[in-house]
């Protein structure tokens, strides 16, 4: 005997927020890219609309990362000291499908680049790429208050999203990304309330809930996933039952996150029983990323690209009907 399948009706969606601004709509950039719009939680498109598949964001670091595993010097080594060249390579060779450029030299102990340096490298590679462009600060709230409304200035009409604003730090981002046109990502320490609290604040100094894309800080395989998960889904069941505090899409930083964990680092001098190194890390990373698109990430982070591509290819299989 057939059973009908039980289908879930939600009253409510995720706001769809637009990355990029094309020659039509101001800006420079070939295409733009949407994100959320879901009606319903990550693919399940029996129970509702799914307008826009999960996408994928090469990062980008504005100096030669120091720190990094072998594993990603064998691949990107060679534009590590050109971020122009190392944004290229993300377009034509990993096929990402926006460019994170993350400005890790502006930090006072990575190089204290200046506002002016770090404006003037955005300016270049706007203008030798077509991608959408999230630009995200070195973590320090001083300087990333001097370098990124420079930042934002200098990408003016190209509706890019810029992060990251707090709770203790989003007042000067919100104003320059009011003032230039760009979206702007709200970062919360894996706290639903927190999270609810810092759109709110943003919100109402006159930011529209369409042009936030939370970041819930998540956590890598092994480090705090389970955590990160199930604070994102709390986040979606409350945005899909009419909380429009929460309606918001998500970023996952599962590159970096995924990368400083110990069993993508370790050598097999110091583990030989966790097998080539070479390998581990992109398996991590991989499993990072895909675990957190069943959770409803919008933007997935990423650095190694045969990670990049093997999720990219789970994304596919996820979004057949």
């Amino acid at each position: 005997m057939l059973k009908e399948l039980a289908q879930e009706k939600w009253s409510a969606k995720i706001n769809t927020v637009t990355i990029g601004a094309t020659k039509n709509e101001g800006g420079t950039r070939s295409s733009n890219i949407k994100i959320g719009g879901q009606a319903t939680l990550p693919f399940i498109f029996s129970d509702g609309e799914i307008p826009h598949r999960p996408v994928i964001a090469a990062e980008v670091w504005d100096i030669a990362p120091i720190d990094w595993s072998p594993s990603l010097d064998a691949e990107l080594k060679d534009v590590y000291s050109d971020p122009v060249l190392w944004s290229k390579k993300a377009i034509d060779k990993i096929k990402a499908d926006l460019i994170c450029l993350r400005l890790q030299g502006a930090h006072p102990d990575f190089g204290n680049r200046s506002p002016e340096q770090e404006a003037k490298l955005v300016r270049e590679i706007i203008s030798k790429t077509s991608l959408p462009l999230i630009v995200v600060g070195c973590g320090d709230d001083a300087k990333d208050n001097l370098v990124l409304p420079a930042c934002a200035e200098a990408a003016r009409g190209e509706r890019c999203l810029f992060g990251s604003a707090a709770q203790e730090n989003y007042k000067t981002l919100v104003g320059a990304c009011l003032a230039d046109g760009h979206n702007i990502i709200a970062e919360s320490p894996i706290d639903i309330n927190i999270a609810k609290q810092l759109n709110i604040l943003i919100h109402e100094m006159g930011f529209a809930l369409d042009k936030i894309v939370i970041n819930p800080t998540v956590g890598a395989l092994g480090y705090g996933l389970e955590y990160a998960y199930s604070i994102m889904e709390r986040a979606r069941l409350a945005a899909l039952t009419g909380d429009k505090m929460l309606a918001q899409p998500f970023i996952c930083f599962v590159g970096s996150e995924s990368w400083r964990a110990k069993e993508a680092k370790a050598t097999m001098a110091e583990y030989p029983q966790w097998g080539k190194e070479l390998e581990r890390g992109v398996v991590w990373e991989a499993l990072t990323a895909t675990t957190f698109l069943q959770s409803g990430a919008d933007i997935l982070v990423m650095r190694h690209p045969r990670a990049i591509d093997a999720v990219r290819q789970t994304i596919d299989k996820l979004m057949e009907r």
